[in-house]
């Protein structure tokens, strides 16, 4: 446990230039090239996190400011992913999982039962997170773990359904993203985007961020996409004209921002994905592997930001009106895109269809919230979690997310 919790706390932008370096020798790089991709794969994370970092912290004064302005009041805190990873560090079956983790990955990957190769290792707490809440459920360490294995195995199993996608829309080849609380919903995302192509007249709309640059120009870059949505934003969030064009340029630095930051990522990553495939067509001919990585890699994509930025008053809304949601939407706002990616991905990147997807997917997300919130408090003072002043009960809309953990759960206690 020691050891885990020192690796976990140099964070990604420390842990992943270690594990590429380390997969870069094992492949026959030769130590300069494996250190110049390990040390481009950690700036490249580094960046991502520090535009993300813009974007929480400019969304949340505004979320905030919404919330006060529309007099919501729900008994049930949003306090943002943290908590569930607080819950999952907290538990006694961490050494347990990710050992675990790495077994069922190698094994997987020996026996031809998946193609991702899952080096990210920070969110292992996902599958943790699956284990803690039958765990608590049950009071067996044993049945957590199995949980935990549970979820790895079908979460691997999505990562490989889902990576044409990766190819298709975001242009990332040989890229998988097993992240539990984005790909769970990967299933419905594809089903709805079908049922959508059935229905006339609205099979037709087409809102893609690079046809509308293609038509406009510079006026349809998706930097002028941010700026005209902070805009949006910080009027309804009711800043005076200062405050709405803080917000409307640093949304639109995000969205510039984001794609360059993924860049120098893939500038690190493709010299290790070209040197893993020589490796392995050596060893294993024809055997294909993909990289496994954090959903953080494309949620810069102008056609998943523009949704997200209009789901945000869409979020509060239904938050409002839906009979039974008890959850008051708020850190996890910034966090929508993680949520919702394949809400948009399956629509190729079209913002009219992913804005349908991602209000169902958001009341799906608010009531699996909602009634996570009795367990989430518990295990919350179990690990002893920082409680907001004046909050009784918290859960996440990130928790409400976690789809596959959630629907393990529910079967569990079922039974039970």
């Amino acid at each position: 446990m020691e050891f885990i919790k020192f690796i976990l706390d140099l964070g990604p932008t420390v842990m992943m230039p270690i594990i590429i370096m380390a997969l870069g020798l094992l492949f026959r790089q030769g130590f300069p090239k494996a250190f110049r991709s390990g040390l481009t794969i950690g700036i490249g994370f580094a960046g991502i996190f520090l535009v993300i970092g813009m974007l929480t912290s400019n969304l949340s004064p505004a979320t905030q400011a919404m919330v006060k302005n529309w007099g919501l009041h729900l008994d049930v805190m949003d306090v943002g992913w943290p908590i569930a990873a607080a819950i999952s560090f907290g538990t006694p079956i961490v050494p347990a999982v990710f050992a675990l983790g790495l077994f069922i990955n190698v094994v997987m990957l020996a026996m031809n039962w998946t193609k991702t190769m899952d080096i990210d290792l920070w969110n292992y707490w996902h599958f943790i997170f699956s284990g803690a809440l039958v765990m608590y459920l049950t009071n067996s360490a044993v049945l957590g773990i199995i949980a935990s294995g549970i979820t790895i195995v079908i979460i691997f199993k999505l990562a490989d359904w889902t990576q044409p996608y990766l190819e298709k829309v975001f242009n990332m080849p040989g890229i998988s993203l097993p992240h539990t609380e984005s790909i769970s919903w990967a299933p419905l995302g594809i089903f709805f985007n079908s049922v959508i192509d059935k229905i006339p007249g609205i099979n037709k709309i087409d809102i893609n961020p690079e046809k509308i640059q293609e038509r406009f120009g510079v006026f349809g870059e998706p930097m002028l996409i941010g700026l005209v949505l902070g805009a949006f934003i910080g009027a309804l969030a009711g800043y005076d004209m200062k405050g709405i064009v803080q917000l409307s340029v640093n949304m639109a630095a995000v969205l510039f921002l984001m794609p360059r930051m993924v860049r120098i990522l893939m500038e690190g990553l493709l010299p290790l994905s070209e040197s893993g495939r020589e490796y392995l067509n050596k060893r294993f001919p024809g055997k294909e592997v993909f990289i496994g990585l954090d959903a953080a890699v494309v949620i810069g994509n102008p056609s998943v930001m523009a949704v997200c930025l209009l789901m945000i008053p869409i979020t509060l809304l239904l938050a409002a009106v839906l009979p039974g949601n008890r959850i008051l939407p708020f850190t996890d706002l910034a966090g929508l895109p993680f949520c919702l990616l394949w809400a948009v991905a399956p629509t190729g990147g079209n913002v009219f269809r992913g804005l349908i997807i991602s209000t169902i997917f958001m009341v799906g997300i608010l009531y699996i919230a909602t009634d996570l919130a009795t367990v989430t408090t518990l295990m919350a003072k179990g690990v002893n979690f920082p409680f907001p002043e004046g909050t009784a009960a918290i859960s996440s809309l990130d928790g409400g997310a976690h789809l596959i953990p959630y629907i393990l759960f529910k079967i569990v206690e079922f039974f039970h």
